[in-house]
């Protein structure tokens, strides 16, 4: 098709603003998606998606309007799912910002509308849920129009809900977000800004094709990888893949290139044709810098081939993921992972369990320190069982937090950030309501529970963004598990100083309850270096061997008792301790009791 008559356009907003049913939406509108097909979230296709109620993988459809095509990326609204929004954002001309005008701007609109400001992109201020009781659409968009540098005239209102206005924003997008740019006569280029894998077809590249055209059954080479390979099909999402003749300049589509292997293929490289190759390719994505780690171990150990083919595969759907091998002697062999937050370390878990039929252990996240040893190295620590025990000084990740608040609950959260470690920047009022509350914080202390506690210190109506905002020295430990004698490097933390003992005693206390009683007493302890700070003893199961005793001299009784005693001694010399799943995960669940 001609590149006048294309447009190229993601929707963005803040969870839960309504970006998934404009898109649907859109599709009935124009007729994309058959009345019987039609279902609430049509494009967000995975099982996850559906149970939460939130879009994880940003979408790609094509639909028809008015003589044009128009190529939709509808994405995540989640702050671990950002890199997934970039992504798309890279692959488009234009963006749709959606806001619910109940709830006015929140921090997720504001990162994301900087986002599409960074890649040069025409923004389309929308305010949704018009339909709402409490709406407030005028208010909503003077925010928007504040926030985008526009008039509230030029701010469209809708009801994704019951189709108001829809029509109207189809006619805008075709109207101010311009046609793509490419050459149709250069030689081929296409980004590849998503993937998948097909046990039958192998991967699978989304890709926006920016310069040339793409044909089946052609010769393509992969500029970053040096791959090369014959394509098996080229085609659109409508919203299942169509086949087509052609990828044209301007469009979005996918690519079957028939690869078996996942490694020979990332998101973020240029394809061209071998026939005709171009000179440079296109700039792609900045690399990704995980937040959150944690250790990922098989409960079967025969299992790790496994473990390691599912994770290639899910990292060429989720270029966002990283992972590197590990050795544990509590848990055996697995893969340390990086992830953008809790949230996506808990879909990553999921989809692995579900999607590959594993049965997996996590650990507990922490975040990557910077530590400087006595010898003036600096090396950065994921793990932190591999802390050197010699530290000059210890540097943790902060993050700029844009929180937004009702102005009645403005002093929980100040009172929440502050017991996190938190150094207040600035307050703003985006409204008479609400309030912009920004802070630096600790990246470990909101990796746990700090987005619960938010929401339930608010009601439920907070929201929350973060930056990484670079590394600050702390007067930081490294927390040790003993069982029985022995360091669990499974369990090891890194925290605060002040937090040691609470989170310690509450360690051990759990440990207590969840390790079985042995043949022996076992020694529960959590040590800082040398020092012992909190200790439990899981008592020895006993059997009563004065039960046949019946009076009689007391020296007997003494024999019997100093026999058992003798016996336990031997079996804890050779005994060994075994810690079951329920207790790595009880570091997972601690309430700690400063909070």
């Amino acid at each position: 098709m001609d590149q006048e008559r294309i447009r190229n356009f993601s929707i963005i907003a803040h969870i839960d603003h309504g970006k998934s049913t404009l898109a649907d939406r859109i599709l009935e509108l124009t007729n994309t998606v058959t009345g019987r097909e039609m279902r609430a979230q049509v494009l967000d296709s995975m099982e996850l998606e559906r149970e939460r109620g939130i879009t994880i993988k940003a979408q790609a459809v094509r639909v028809t309007w008015k003589g044009h095509e128009l190529n939709l990326i509808d994405t995540p609204g989640h702050v671990d799912f950002t890199y997934e929004v970039s992504r798309a954002l890279q692959a488009c001309e234009g963006a749709v910002l959606v806001v619910d005008a109940a709830q006015g701007v929140e921090a997720q609109t504001v990162a994301n509308a900087y986002l599409a400001i960074e890649n040069d992109l025409e923004l389309l201020p929308l305010a949704n849920k018009i339909d709402l009781p409490q709406a407030d659409a005028e208010g909503a968009a003077s925010e928007l129009a504040g926030l985008v540098g526009d008039t509230p005239d030029h701010v469209l209102k809708v009801s994704a809900k019951t189709g108001a206005g829809v029509e109207a924003v189809l006619d805008a997008i075709v109207e101010r977000i311009p046609p793509p740019s490419g050459d149709p006569d250069a030689p081929a280029r296409a980004l590849v800004f998503d993937s998948s894998y097909d046990q039958y077809r192998g991967v699978v590249a989304f890709v926006r094709v920016v310069d040339g055209r793409f044909h089946a059954r052609e010769h393509i080479l992969a500029m970053a990888q040096g791959t090369r390979f014959e394509t098996e099909e080229v085609g659109f999402f409508s919203p299942t893949m169509k086949a087509a003749d052609t990828l044209d300049a301007g469009e979005v589509g996918y690519i079957i290139t028939g690869l078996k292997d996942v490694a020979k293929l990332r998101v973020g490289d240029t394809l061209t044709t071998q026939a005709r190759p171009a000179s440079e390719p296109l700039p792609g994505y900045k690399d990704v810098k995980p937040m959150v780690f944690a250790a990922l171990f098989p409960t079967d150990s025969d299992e790790y081939p496994q473990l390691r083919d599912a994770l290639e595969r899910l990292r060429l759907n989720d270029a966002s993921l990283s992972y590197e091998p590990e050795t544990s002697q509590a848990l055996g062999f697995g893969f340390r992972c990086g992830f953008l937050g809790l949230l996506h370390m808990e879909i990553v878990r999921e989809r692995l369990e579900r999607e590959f039929d594993l049965d997996l252990l996590v650990t507990a996240p922490t975040v990557a320190y910077s530590v400087t040893t006595p010898a003036g190295d600096v090396v950065e620590v994921h793990n932190p069982a591999e802390m050197p025990p010699e530290r000059e000084r210890v540097d943790e990740p902060y993050v700029r937090a844009s929180i937004v608040v009702p102005k009645d609950g403005v002093g929980q959260v100040m009172e929440l950030c502050t017991d996190r470690r938190g150094r207040f920047d600035h307050m703003e009022y985006p409204s008479p309501e609400r309030v912009l509350l920004v802070y630096e914080l600790p990246l470990a202390e909101i990796v746990f529970d700090f987005y619960d506690q938010l929401k339930s210190r608010t009601s439920g109506y907070a929201g929350f963004d973060y930056d990484f905002a670079g590394f600050r020295e702390g007067e930081l430990v490294r927390l040790d598990v003993l069982v029985g004698g022995e360091p669990v490097d499974a369990l090891s933390l890194v925290l605060h100083r002040d937090e040691a003992y609470a989170r310690g005693r509450a360690l051990v206390d759990r440990l207590r309850e969840e390790i079985p009683r042995q043949m022996f007493d076992v020694p529960v302890q959590a040590a800082i270096g040398s020092r012992v700070i909190a200790r439990e003893t899981i008592k020895a199961k006993r059997k009563d061997v004065l039960a046949k005793c019946y009076g009689g001299d007391i020296t007997r009784k003494r024999k019997l008792l100093e026999r058992q005693k003798a016996g336990k001694r031997r079996m804890k010399q050779v005994g060994a301790v075994e810690v079951p799943q329920e207790a790595f995960l009880a570091v997972l669940n601690l309430n700690d009791t400063k909070r």
